[in-house]
């Protein structure tokens, strides 16, 4: 294949889906590197919030974890691991100075490519993780599993013709030679029973679910509306959607197009050839296993791309990440001094006097906290400027109002609120929420334990709580835990009320 010439990206890292989890790396990545710890310690605030259990406690306890333990207790825990393993790994890959011009996920991965690009925060992510989880679980899409099958698209799926079953699908289309089914259990006992007949291997996918399959469509639009209930930011980096099949727009509105995820397939074969096209010649892989570098060695070959692995281990038992990190240096695609890249690196602007071992090596070991605080201050200095915008957008609305009309007296923003006013709105807001009758909504009553609203739930009402009253922003250390009843949430209202008297600011 002749040498690309294209102007377009060089270097593109790709995050994992169902089956990206090494548990073993990861442990023995975190033992180098600081950044997994401080990764899994902002995933450990959603998972103890959500679930009163910290994910970190799972992956990094006495026992060992592999993905089979994973998948053998709460749905949320493979995914969260798998999710968090690809956010760790680009943290690491991104300290160490290496620059990825456009980011892709497989399936589940396309989540940690759009937080890694800044679309949502990390906590954020896990939110969106844990409630595509409970979606799924309350919509009985859990009957069912994947199936990877050695055959290309097309021949799947005139196998699948002979069934006619609407709920069987094509997943993923992997290669050539490798595309992933998803349909009820019954059915894809058939469809192992003839790929047998003809000869067509098939392996079950370590997956909780049947993904990307029409049988989610009825659990889509509750995802959907919970994700836009969060903070949505401008992508600072590309993403190219192998589902899509193009890049997003940088001010996209990500809900609906990760709700389409649960029925569309992932092409990834197509998105890995549509990549090098555009100039793409190094494919890092951001997360567990290897299986993504594989693939796309394979869909690459004979070509000058270069496939690289990060969170697993070589024949020798050997952390890929290191060899990985050494041939990207190697290649100049790694520079903690920023001096392959265009303009002045970070050693120049911010140590111009220390020798550049002394910065590489202080980077190393304390870059991560440097970034940390770079991104504190700066979303800080964001909701300060916003902030001063409002006020000053409201000082000309009244103004202007002033010059028209006289002004009437002052009243303060919220009416002093009766208690039993505002549990019966939160009553009336739960009862219609969740379609329950409003007198099962007593006030002492347990949401989780008498009455089944899970966690995750429970954070989306909470939110059109806020959004009612304009309540202002909750504190990072918030817990969820003692807000189980209508009638703390109903304490909670006034007493947040009564400390912020002017509404929260839009935004």
């Amino acid at each position: 294949m002749p040498e690309n010439t294209s102007t377009g990206p060089s270097t593109a890292f790709v995050f994992p889906g169902q089956g990206g989890f090494d548990g073993a790396a990861l442990r023995r990545a975190k033992q180098t590197y600081p950044q997994v710890q401080r990764v899994f310690e902002r995933l450990d605030s959603a998972t103890d919030e959500l679930f009163s259990r910290r994910i970190s406690d799972v992956l990094f306890g006495p026992e060992q974890t592999d993905l089979r333990g994973l998948l053998a207790g709460d749905s949320w825990l493979s995914q969260v691991a798998i999710y968090g393993a690809g956010l760790a790994a680009y943290e690491i890959l991104t300290d160490q100075g290496v620059r990825p011009d456009v980011l892709a996920g497989h399936s589940l991965g396309e989540i940690t490519a759009l937080v890694a690009a800044g679309a949502f925060s990390a906590e954020d992510g896990v939110r969106i993780v844990a409630q595509r989880v409970a979606v799924i679980e309350r919509h009985d899409g859990i009957d069912g599993r994947m199936v990877a099958l050695s055959a290309g698209a097309d021949r799947v799926r005139l196998l699948l013709g002979l069934l006619d079953d609407p709920l069987l699908a094509v997943a993923t289309e992997n290669h050539d030679e490798q595309t992933v089914v998803s349909g009820p259990d019954g059915v894809l006992d058939q469809v192992t029973a003839i790929a047998a007949q003809l000869n067509i291997g098939a392996i079950e996918i370590d997956a909780p679910f049947p993904f990307h399959t029409p049988a989610l469509a009825p659990a889509a639009p509750e995802f959907e509306a919970y994700v836009r209930t969060l903070d949505q930011r401008r992508l600072q980096r590309p993403v190219y959607s192998p589902i899509l099949q193009r890049h997003y727009e940088p001010g996209e509105a990500l809900a609906g197009r990760l709700a389409d995820h649960f029925v569309q397939p992932v092409r990834f074969a197509a998105a890995v050839r549509a990549l090098h096209r555009d100039g793409v010649s190094t494919f890092v892989e951001a997360g567990g296993r290897a299986a993504l570098s594989k693939l796309v060695t394979r869909l690459t070959q004979g070509s000058d791309v270069r496939s690289l692995p990060t969170l697993a281990l070589d024949d020798g038992d050997r952390l890929a990440l290191d060899a990985t990190l050494r041939e990207l240096r190697a290649a100049g695609l790694a520079d903690l001094d920023g001096t392959s890249g265009s303009g002045p690196g970070l050693a120049e602007l911010l140590a111009p006097t220390v020798a550049s071992d002394l910065f590489e090596a202080y980077w190393k070991a304390h870059g991560h906290e440097v970034r940390e605080r770079v991104r504190r201050d700066v979303e800080a200095f964001a909701q300060e400027e916003r902030r001063q915008g409002r006020e000053q957008a409201q000082a000309q609305a009244q103004a202007q109002a002033q010059e028209q009309e006289p002004a009437p007296s002052p009243a303060p923003a919220h009416a002093a609120l009766d208690r039993d006013e505002v549990l019966g709105e939160l009553r009336t807001l739960y009862a219609q929420a969740l379609e329950y009758p409003e007198e099962v909504f007593e006030g002492g009553a347990q949401l989780e334990a008498e009455l089944g609203v899970d966690s995750v739930k429970q954070v989306e009402l909470l939110s059109r709580v806020s959004q009612r009253y304009e309540l202002p922003p909750r504190e990072a250390d918030f817990r969820l835990a003692p807000y189980n009843t209508l009638d703390a949430i109903a304490d909670f209202v006034i007493a947040e009320l009564e400390r912020h008297p002017e509404p929260a600011p839009a935004g």
